[in-house]
């Protein structure tokens, strides 16, 4: 009987997977609520909801996303292993909330995903749904002998959605599997799975290719006010903007037409296995390297290193690792603001064939204070005086003197 196991809230993309695992939970004798989450994807609605054999819940997510991740983010200068900028991970927490949020109003007694059992995915929405309802029941079809004993693959998969008459993008020729939000998209698996295979051009979504990106460099300008950006300017045209949302999504449409944010990288998974994706992350590329430059000029020194080993490194690895409703992430979420008290002011940008140059910077209130040009300058002394270098230079040479440099 339908409906007889109880009822399902699935986190739903209307992509391969989540199609056939929401009618493979149907066949099992769930009923199955479809949530689709508008993390700011380039997705029609309307058809996916079509396509959910279910009403399901929608919500547009993304000032949240915006102001509770996205922005504090760019705060912390978050990155994983120096190259990955965490999109897939940044949208996990708000989705994942919402879901139980959903699942307690309509009486779910289950939550369910469509995360293979090797990837990240599983581990950030089942830990978020744990740590937001610890009574809350989840089913992982990738994990249940059940179904991937048989579902082997993306062609089976395939198979079954044509047997079901679901739409489905991926094909035999373009299997690989993509995650969107408003900050970036992933691609993975298919013939990415081989790291020595060049991405195809027609791969790319959401950037220009840099070759053909135009040949006039656009210029602008970002206002950041204790690390947020809250205005952008472009002197192309005097465009500018300063509401969240239309910020974001305004420097996402600049970076697009100009080939600004691809990457192709192997990565390694939480659970131990390495990974070959490629993503295109345009305005927080854009953003990221506007803040920290601006952080150039306005933190302390000492302090931005504690910053990035206290707060850049965890908080990425918390971020990764699913790890954002845990106490130490809450911890490092309430230090940020303090790290960025006085990152205020402007950042002059040129962007040209996938390329974020920085052209001039400017700081106001108190970070003010810590760049004087007259006393950095190689033409004045600026109340310098070099013989006390002397003296710094001879205490700091004591314990080298005793030093003994190993030969080879």
């Amino acid at each position: 009987m339908a409906g007889e196991k109880g009822k399902v809230l699935l986190a739903y993309s209307g992509g391969l997977d989540t199609s056939c695992i929401l009618a493979w939970l149907i066949e099992e004798g769930y009923e199955v609520m479809a949530y689709v989450a508008d993390v700011g994807q380039e997705e029609d609605f309307e058809s996916i909801r079509a396509k959910a054999l279910q009403v399901g819940a929608s919500k547009d997510l993304k000032e949240e996303f915006v102001k509770e991740l996205i922005f504090p983010a760019i705060q912390a200068n978050a990155i994983y292993e120096s190259v990955y900028l965490l999109g897939t991970s940044l949208a996990r927490p708000v989705i994942a909330r919402r879901q139980i949020e959903i699942a307690a109003k309509e009486g779910c007694q289950y939550v369910s995903h469509g995360c293979t059992g090797k990837g990240n995915d599983q581990v950030r929405f089942e830990l978020a749904y744990y740590a937001l309802n610890p009574e809350i029941e989840v089913i992982a079809p990738w994990r249940l002998p059940v179904f991937f004993n048989r579902f082997a693959g993306r062609k089976d998969l395939l198979a079954f959605a044509a047997e079901k008459g679901i739409p489905v993008v991926q094909t035999a020729a373009k299997p690989w599997s993509t995650d969107e939000n408003l900050f970036h998209i992933s691609y993975e698996a298919g013939i990415l799975e081989d790291p020595n295979v060049t991405p195809p051009k027609d791969m790319w979504k959401l950037t220009v290719d840099p070759e053909e990106a135009p040949n006039t460099p656009e210029r602008i300008t970002i206002t950041f006010e204790k690390g947020i950006p809250v205005k952008v300017v472009n002197h192309n045209d005097n465009t500018e903007v300063t509401e969240p949302v239309e910020l974001f999504t305004y420097l996402n449409t600049i970076a697009r037409r100009n080939g600004i944010g691809r990457i192709d990288i192997v990565e390694s998974r939480f659970i131990g296995v390495k990974s070959r994706g490629c993503y295109e992350t345009p305005g927080g590329t854009i953003l990221r390297t506007a803040h920290k430059d601006l952080e150039g000029l306005t933190v302390d020194g000492a302090l931005r290193a504690q910053r990035d080993a206290s707060i850049t490194v965890p908080y990425s690895r918390c971020l990764y690792n699913g790890l954002y409703f845990s106490p130490e992430c809450e911890f490092i979420n309430n230090s940020i603001a303090f790290s960025q008290r006085n990152v205020t002011g402007d950042v002059k940008l040129k962007l040209y064939k996938g390329n974020t140059i920085i052209e001039g910077r400017v700081a106001r209130g108190d970070g003010e204070k810590l760049y004087n040009m007259q006393e950095s300058s190689m033409d004045e002394q600026g109340g310098y005086n070099p013989e006390d270098a002397d003296g710094f230079i001879k205490i700091h040479s004591i314990r080298l003197k005793k030093w003994t440099p190993a030969k080879n």
